[in-house]
């Protein structure tokens, strides 16, 4: 009976499935949130594209749950050709050093855009005074709800994506530096 794989490389599996389930998520809840309110005899409709910071983050959600499928495919791919005795030791450094720097930056991504945001959204929750901004989480609420489930999804998957980038460090890092060391 064949041994699976080692557990670092299960667990890598499946915190690379969880990042890409929760940006999906992040991103499927702030982009289909909307909701429409009559103020003064006018109909509003509240949507992610009237906070830029908002559609910025739907994208890079959007951007690295694709990314991290794609990485997920490619580990199960790998395997394969581990299994079947394929598989370059040069080409598996080369990889490894660009699969750490794309976990990397997909983390700083995330978890950059979903700070922006948070910030701009805390001005619809609290309103500032100075410059006669109201509260709009008052009128809009489910919008807000459902935009800031979509924000949690995204920094759980920021978070996920920062113990990723370990992953791929430690993958980089013990590999060695030149085909010599076979």
């Amino acid at each position: 009976m064949a041994a699976g794989p080692p557990s670092s490389v299960r667990a890598e599996r499946v915190l690379r499935a969880a990042c890409a389930a929760m940006a999906a998520a992040g991103a499927l809840l702030l982009g289909f949130s909307a909701q429409t309110k009559t103020v003064l005899f006018i109909q509003k409709k509240a949507v992610p594209k009237d906070v830029q910071a908002l559609w910025v983050l739907i994208v890079a959600a959007a951007a690295a749950a694709a990314y991290h499928v794609a990485q997920l495919a490619r580990c199960l791919c790998m395997e394969r050709l581990a299994i079947g005795g394929g598989g370059c030791r040069r080409l598996g450094r080369a990889v490894a050093c660009a699969s750490f720097l794309l976990d990397k930056g997909c983390a700083y991504m995330v978890f950059a855009t979903t700070v922006a945001a948070l910030q701009a959204c805390f001005v619809g929750l609290l309103g500032v005074d100075a410059l006669q901004w109201s509260k709009l989480c008052n009128i809009y609420t489910r919008f807000c709800e459902q935009a800031a489930a979509g924000m949690v999804c995204s920094l759980l998957a920021a978070a996920g994506m920062a113990v990723l980038s370990a992953f791929s460090a430690r993958d980089l890092f013990r590999r060695p530096c030149s085909p010599e060391y076979r």
